[in-house]
């Protein structure tokens, strides 16, 4: 049987590993993380769980194709659960906008701030679809490493206006300031500053409005453990706590990859569930890779960092939205500060992640379990998180004990947080990035890096750094991509009892 090692165990390794079982490898997934999932880690504190990735299911189908591959059921091993309202935008001057549910609630929300807007939306969400029916239903799954494939797609780009910014999109359909940043901020969610994120990405709203916001039951950690029974019952062999080193090369194919523990093992072929500039930067030697992606490595800029604050608390917080987007005083001029800085912003917005809104499992009887997440520059702006990382986590919970969870310092119970050095050391993302490269329209599709190596042969990419791009969808749908790259070894799918 012809062997296949997937390197890297978030969601875009793990949906590959799924794949290539049901092409007929012989599959080995390693993982540096105690768990399955990537970022998508699980932390348990003082009777308290915390997700520390992804906490929002878009795209439903994409998650149900991979169980339906093996003839099996994704209700049978994980609930999602839709959420009504999606998100909770607050604004600086204490107005809430809720977007979510059905459209005609969507509308009245609109209408609250400016009635000539809903119209405006409704374009807006038309034109989402448009993108939508291009850049997902034509063109995720699609490789992208032959330029003839993306000089193809630049007429219905061009007509698409993909050249235009999120935001500019945004702002031709919405007039009101507070709606324009509600509906804008979504390339935050994959990396991108909206006033520089190529309006491909506007395809999130038709997304959205089309399959709806869900939740996982148990968290985004249980989604990984449904695949993780999944791949068991299929032979999947999983190793965690071991670092892939080097990618082995032979006559230009890769031909195994090396542990961290010395060991080498042989393969047919190689997924990377890696950081592509730290998978050309330190597991490829220069001489076995392309001028292009040495290019890349060099040159390609990097997503935004993330400072994650977790805690819990003895009080609960009924009123607050299972997902509130907390948008400060300042807009435009933070983002800028965060994507191009060298020093950290005097302020913020929140991402503030309530999974005890929909499940109590979260955390103790009466108890509450939280994480919310701050956009902050990534390592390139040399921050120091060691004196800087305290003084944020004192600022944020003072920011929410003010505005959102009254007396929040008296009512905790356990906290802690992650900076972007956690993200570069535990997760081997380059920069401490949060999202690897950053979403610009110069580093999508074929100017990304491709997910058939700028190298040797047998060796593919998968993950955020690839295309499509970051988020659950777009690291889901990298997999799909291998569908077209990766040769069958049976003409039908293996089954197994489960």
């Amino acid at each position: 049987m012809n062997r296949a090692v997937v390197v890297g165990g978030g969601f875009g390794g793990i949906a590959s590993a799924i794949r290539l079982r049901a092409k007929g490898y012989e599959v080995h997934l390693i993982d540096r993380c105690p768990r399955l999932g990537g970022r998508a880690q699980v932390f348990e504190r003082d009777g308290f769980r915390f997700d520390a990735g992804p906490t929002v299911i878009t795209a439903p189908f994409l998650f149900d194709e991979l169980f339906e591959l093996h003839g099996r059921r994704r209700e049978d091993y994980v609930e999602f659960r839709p959420l009504d309202p999606w998100y909770r935008f607050q604004f600086a001057d204490g107005d809430v906008f809720d977007y979510g549910g059905e459209i005609e609630d969507t509308e009245a929300e609109i209408a609250r701030f400016n009635t000539a807007d809903v119209q405006g939306y409704r374009r807006l969400v038309a034109h989402s679809e448009k993108i939508f029916d291009v850049g997902f239903t034509e063109l995720s799954d699609r490789p992208f490493h032959n330029l003839i494939t993306m000089l193809a797609q630049i007429p219905a780009l061009l007509k698409l206006r993909c050249y235009r910014t999120v935001w500019q999109m945004v702002c031709a359909y919405l007039k009101d300031p507070k709606l324009r940043q509600a509906f804008s901020v979504q390339p935050l969610l994959v990396g991108g500053n909206p006033f520089d994120t190529t309006s491909i990405y506007g395809l999130i709203h038709f997304l959205e409005r089309r399959w709806g916001i869900h939740f996982a039951m148990g968290g985004t950690g249980a989604l990984v453990e449904a695949y993780r029974k999944l791949m068991e019952e299929l032979g999947i062999t999983i190793t965690l706590n071991t670092t892939v080193d080097k990618i082995l090369v032979e006559d230009h194919q890769a031909r195994g990859v090396r542990l961290d523990t010395g060991a080498e093992l042989e393969t047919d072929v190689v997924v990377a569930n890696v950081d592509p500039k730290h998978l050309y930067g330190h597991m490829l030697e220069s001489s076995q890779q392309t001028w292009a992606a040495r290019k890349k490595t060099q040159h390609h800029a990097l997503s935004m960092g993330l400072f994650v604050l977790f805690f819990g608390t003895n009080k609960e917080y009924p009123d607050i939205a299972h997902h509130t987007i907390w948008l400060g005083q300042r807009y435009r001029e933070l983002l800028d500060e965060i994507f191009s800085a060298t020093s950290l912003p005097e302020d913020f917005s929140l991402y503030l992640h309530r999974p005890t809104a929909t499940d109590n499992s979260f955390a103790p009887e009466g108890c509450e379990s939280f994480y919310v997440l701050a956009p902050v520059p990534n390592l390139n702006a040399g921050i120091d998180w060691d004196s800087q990382g305290p003084l944020l986590r004192q600022r944020i919970i003072e920011s929410l004990s003010e505005h959102m969870l009254p007396d929040l310092e008296q009512h905790l119970v356990t906290d802690f947080y992650m900076t972007p050095e956690d993200f570069e050391s535990d997760y081997l993302s380059v920069g401490g990035a949060g999202f690897s490269v950053a979403p610009l329209f110069t580093q999508s599709a074929w100017f990304r890096f491709h997910n058939k190596a700028e190298g040797p042969e047998n060796l593919y990419l998968v993950g955020a750094g690839t295309h499509p791009g970051a988020g659950l969808p777009g690291v889901v749908s990298s997999a799909k991509v291998l569908d077209h790259l990766v040769p069958e070894v049976v003409s039908s799918p293996v089954l197994s009892t489960a």
